[in-house]
């Protein structure tokens, strides 16, 4: 079915057909330059849904940024049907300055749905919840670990949603978190409007790694060929294991301050006394091993070659035989 309605973004009438780069600007740098924000919108000209992919809402989270990059450079967001919209970067003031944070100070992924008239980052949010939300039907937003934390490729949903259930199944991430939506975030404030969106982590901040950017890639053209809006040109490539569903998982925490020794076994099952790790301290003196407290999966590691008592280094899955994987 063709369709003649024009979509409206910014100020900016799109019609079915056309593609369109937004350039949005809601404040300068303080040294009066301009900051835009690209909003790339193609459509087709048969009707059909809504979809947003963004990335950079925490602004040192480049490996987001790649997946939604590589949807624009390899034409996956050109739509058999309906609408694909791009944000790569939200946070364009955090990626400029390799930050998490607004100039404000604040996480915009906590002040969601925002205010006209509130902090810079409240700004930001209120114009993404009035002039983007009204218009999608589907999102998914792209994340990495933050703080040197290194998380395994995962969706997250709420649970007892069955809709999400279908779509995190469709794109089929090696890992599915079920996990509860956190006041003044993006995510929850879409649910609240019905939309239905599937967070992606990946990767961990300031990093570009090509293996979890390909895991982006493969959902997002999952997800699209099941909507019936991926272009016939592209390919699918299907998962050979369905995604691994986690509903429980605990933090292991540093027993000492030192120098961390990663084994690297992320995404990896382990069992009960595996080493994950040595902790060292610089003189040779001493070495601690890191042991797994449980069988499960390795969903994230810190990658931080110093840690100190207390420190998160290890997420890990727990209690796999009370139906912890579906």
């Amino acid at each position: 079915m063709k369709n003649s309605k024009p979509l409206v973004i910014f100020g900016e009438s799109i019609l079915p057909g056309e593609n369109r780069t937004v350039n949005v600007e809601i404040a300068r740098l303080h040294t009066t330059t301009k900051l835009n924000i690209p909003v790339i919108v193609r459509r087709s000209k048969i009707e059909g849904p809504v979809v947003l992919f963004s990335a950079g809402i925490h602004g040192d989270e480049i490996n987001g940024v790649e997946v939604v990059r590589q949807i624009i450079s390899k034409k996956i967001n050109r739509p058999a049907r309906g609408t694909i919209i791009c944000i790569p970067i939200i946070n364009m003031y955090g990626f400029v300055n390799k930050s998490r944070e607004f100039p404000d100070g604040r996480d915009l992924n906590r002040v969601f749905p925002g205010s006209k008239k509130g902090s810079l980052a409240s700004r930001f949010a209120y114009h993404i919840v009035a002039e983007v939300l009204p218009i999608i039907d589907y999102a998914v937003d792209f994340h990495a670990g933050g703080a040197s934390r290194f998380n395994a490729p995962q969706i997250r949903i709420t649970e007892n949603n069955p809709e999400l259930k279908i779509l995190a199944d469709i794109f089929n991430a090696p890992f599915t978190l079920y996990s509860k939506n956190i006041n003044g975030s993006f995510r929850n404030t879409c649910e609240k409007a019905n939309i239905k969106m599937l967070l992606f982590e990946g990767g961990k901040s300031l990093d570009i790694n090509n293996v979890i950017a390909n895991e982006g890639i493969m959902g997002v053209k999952r997800l699209l060929n099941h909507l019936g809006m991926l272009d016939h040109k592209q390919v699918v490539e299907y998962a050979l294991e369905p995604s691994i569903y986690i509903k429980n998982s605990v933090w292991l925490r540093a027993k000492c301050s030192g120098l961390l020794h990663d084994y690297n076994l992320i995404g990896k099952f382990v069992t009960k006394g595996s080493i994950l790790a040595i902790i060292t301290d610089p003189f040779g003196k001493f070495e601690q091993k890191v042991k797994a407290p449980h069988d499960g999966f390795v969903i994230n590691a810190n990658h931080s070659p110093i840690v100190y008592e207390g420190d998160a280094i290890y997420h890990m899955s727990k209690n796999n035989s009370d139906n912890a994987y579906e």
